[in-house]
């Protein structure tokens, strides 16, 4: 079986553990016991690309976490909801603005909703929100890329979302006024779209790590690399590149400045 990512078009009513559950007893059925893990939590309410982590792949989770996202998400004005979208319970206001919004873009400060997957403590915020007991997060640095409305309907409208990992989209539509997020799904992750998923087809390991620059190497450093042994070559200027052979993907490394690159995270054996 290879190891690789899943890209995965997510329903809604049901979480990513669940799919992350049917995927682990589809492998086994087949391969027998394997791991498997996802790269970012879509709400129950949520549809669309959850990007699931096979084999190896979970060992890249936080390199797959980190890519840019995509969203097309409905807004409804003149109510609130306690969540922050239509599972909590709602209040009808009335307030429905006219004319254009104003939609931030760029860096901003968000502080995620207290019905969030955000640890408080050891336990996630949602869990203590539920049991009724106050929940303050921090606020944190988020990137908008963009922020577009692309139509309006009565109390609704909907918009189009790019933003960097860690931003709540229920956060941004219910800064926007007297608003709760009615629909949402996200489309894209990273270089991932969508339109492309398919519960049946694993992307290998190599390909799926694609967007981080690649350093080939020749069969010797390929060895000594495969063994943890820092191997010349030049990162071009990159955080992080993957290292390669003919075989595929080797390992993640990071350049220490004396013109070698140290291996951080081995992709193989």
């Amino acid at each position: 079986m290879t190891d690789g990512v899943v890209l995965y078009d997510k329903p809604a009513g049901i979480t990513s553990h669940d799919v992350v559950a049917r995927m682990r007893r589809a492998l086994a059925a087949g391969h027998g016991p394997v791991k498997v893990g996802h790269a970012g939590t879509l709400d129950p309410f949520a549809t669309g690309l959850l990007l699931i982590l096979v084999g190896r792949a979970t060992r890249v989770q936080r390199f797959l976490m980190a890519l840019t996202k995509r969203y097309e998400a409905t807004a409804r004005f003149g109510a609130v909801s306690s969540t922050g979208d239509p599972e909590g319970e709602i209040d009808y206001t009335g307030v429905v603005p006219d004319g254009e919004l104003k939609l931030p873009t760029g860096r901003i400060r968000q502080r995620p909703p207290a019905y969030s997957a955000v640890k408080v403590g050891g336990r996630r915020a949602y869990a203590l929100a539920r049991a009724g007991k106050p929940v303050e997060l921090d606020e944190r640095e988020v990137e908008v890329f963009r922020f577009d409305e692309v139509w309006h309907s009565g109390a609704r409208r909907g918009f189009l979302i790019e933003c960097s990992s860690g931003t709540y989209v229920r956060t941004l539509i219910t800064d926007l006024g007297d608003a709760y997020c009615e629909e949402l799904r996200r489309t894209a992750i990273g270089q991932f779209d969508v339109a492309d998923a398919d519960p049946d087809r694993i992307i290998g390991l190599s390909d799926a790590l694609g967007f981080i620059p690649e350093v080939r190497l020749e069969a010797d450093e390929a060895r000594r690399a495969w063994h943890g042994v820092a191997v010349p070559g030049d990162a071009g200027g990159a955080e992080v590149v993957r290292l390669t052979d003919a075989d595929g993907v080797i390992a993640l490394a990071k350049p220490r400045g004396d013109g070698l690159l140290g291996p951080i995270l081995g992709l193989r054996g």
